[in-house]
């Protein structure tokens, strides 16, 4: 019973581990608990080739088969950045509390590992409790912040709808249905409650995942709460969400594409449009980058919803690719602000001081806009070409065109690091750390390697894909 649910257990033995280390170690001495929980997520990660496991738990509640593998393996890729990425600022703004804010990210970890494999409704929903509480208390780390406060406030607020949403959507589709199976809502013909049920569970997803009209908070969040963390809120609680849409829309209500599609078309449009539009006239760095990550979950609702393999598979791709780019550009921004604040002007002039680290910033930005050859190059060709297969080029036109428009505030920022003056000599003075060079690096690399080489990737994603949908 417990073999299938290996990869998820080994990293709630890790989130143990880190709480036995603060016992141990002394206030001074905690840095250390982020190198070992780095450590221990990459670990889990290499066991999931070393030591691939299969199969069904518990009368068929958890499932391990390719979906649920890949979307692990990003969730600990994304564990790993983001331990590593958060130690030193962890030293520098709340020493005495590393592991909690380790064992936080840890315990979220944990709940997207169980939610890869959900194939039942109250195990899906537990999970993602799981995943979202500890998000909240994240979000808060920098408690004498105002601004922190308002994040973490915010995103518990957004959460808790979201939450509500999805039960009470669940409880419609339940109630009609009989099961809290998934495998046994593809059965269950269309009606009014259930039809109502999908709405709301839509809704709630639309939430979590940031979308327009229930994107509020992404922005303030972003702003306030710690960059690290930032950073993976940016990417793995966003690739759950669409591990769980998933698993319920496409695998469960498959069948019934032609209801729920016509909504989730409506918020894909509006949350490319307003993401790209909003991200024009911002002056934050981190609220520039909030916008466009809005931008691009639309993009992935456009291929998510035409409900093929294909188009699942590039959505799983993008996911990958995305993970690389904008956690490299989060953990740039922690490092430029612990000189300068946040804002576009302290930018100027970056490439005389740090040419390296201007660099890495660089190939992030052109990344995000999709420039070749970078990893978010391949992302957009492949998902733009599975929608044209689809017969939606009009969907191609629309989101190539604000696409362009992404070009311009990604290319403002390069702008401002390698053309523009800066203010009296005031470009800022870095002192990076070990563990985020470390984390930068294998975001240079990953962003690199996938735009060069991104076959693997393709095909690990079509294989994905196709293990959920049976492609």
């Amino acid at each position: 019973q417990l073999i299938p649910l290996t990869t998820p257990l080994l990293t709630l033995a890790v989130a143990i581990l880190v709480l036995m280390l603060d016992l141990v170690f002394p206030p001074g001495q905690r840095k250390w608990i982020g190198w070992a929980s780095a450590a221990g997520l990459l670990l889990v990660l290499v066991s999931t080739w070393a030591y691939p496991v299969s199969g069904a738990a518990f009368g068929g509640s958890y499932v391990q088969d390719g979906f649920a593998l890949f979307m692990q393996r990003i969730f600990l890729v994304a564990g790993v950045l983001g331990t590593l990425g958060s130690v030193e600022h962890g030293n520098r703004h709340f020493p005495k509390r590393q592991a909690e804010f380790h064992l936080m990210l840890l315990s979220s970890l944990t709940g997207m590992m169980f939610l890869a494999g959900a194939k039942e409704l109250v195990l899906l929903l537990v999970s993602f409790e799981l995943m979202g509480i500890p998000l909240y208390v994240l979000a808060a780390m920098h408690k004498r912040r105002a601004n922190s406060v308002e994040a973490a406030v915010k995103l518990f607020l957004s959460g808790a709808v979201g939450s509500l949403f999805v039960l009470f959507g669940v409880s419609f589709v339940v109630g009609v249905g009989g099961s809290t199976m998934i495998s046994e809502l593809a059965s269950t013909p269309a009606s009014p409650l259930i039809n109502l049920g999908m709405m709301l569970t839509l809704g709630g997803m639309a939430f979590k995942l940031g979308a327009v009209p229930f994107h509020m908070w992404v922005p303030d969040t972003y702003q306030g709460a710690p960059t690290p963390y930032v950073a993976f809120l940016s990417i793995a609680p966003k690739a759950a969400g669409f591990a769980a849409m998933s698993r319920i829309f496409l695998e469960g209500f498959g069948g019934l594409r032609h209801i729920w599609w016509p909504a989730l078309l409506v918020i894909g449009i509006v949350t490319v449009l307003i993401g790209n539009l909003f991200a024009v006239p911002q002056n934050s760095i981190k609220r520039i980058l909030a916008y466009s990550g809005v931008g691009h979950i639309g993009l992935m609702l456009f291929a998510f919803g035409i409900g093929t393999t294909e188009g699942l598979a590039t959505v799983l791709f993008y996911l990958a690719a995305y993970l690389f780019t904008n956690m490299g550009a989060f953990f740039v921004v922690d490092a430029v602000e612990t000189s300068v604040p946040d804002t576009l002007s302290s930018w100027k002039g970056l490439s005389r001081k740090h040419p390296a680290l201007s660099l890495a910033m660089l190939l992030f930005l052109l990344s995000l806009g999709g420039i070749p050859f970078m990893s978010g190059f391949w992302a957009k060709i492949l998902l733009f070409w599975a929608i044209f297969e689809a017969g939606f080029w009009s969907l191609v036109l629309f989101g190539g065109t604000l696409a362009m428009v992404g070009l311009f505030y990604y290319l403002k920022i390069a702008r401002a690091i390698y053309i523009e003056e800066p203010d009296a000599d005031t470009a800022p003075s870095i002192t990076l750390g070990r563990s985020s060079t470390i984390a930068i690096a294998i975001c240079v690399i990953g962003v690199v390697g996938m735009g060069l080489y991104p076959r693997p990737f393709v095909d690990a994603a079509l294989s994905a894909a196709a293990a959920l949908l049976g492609g």
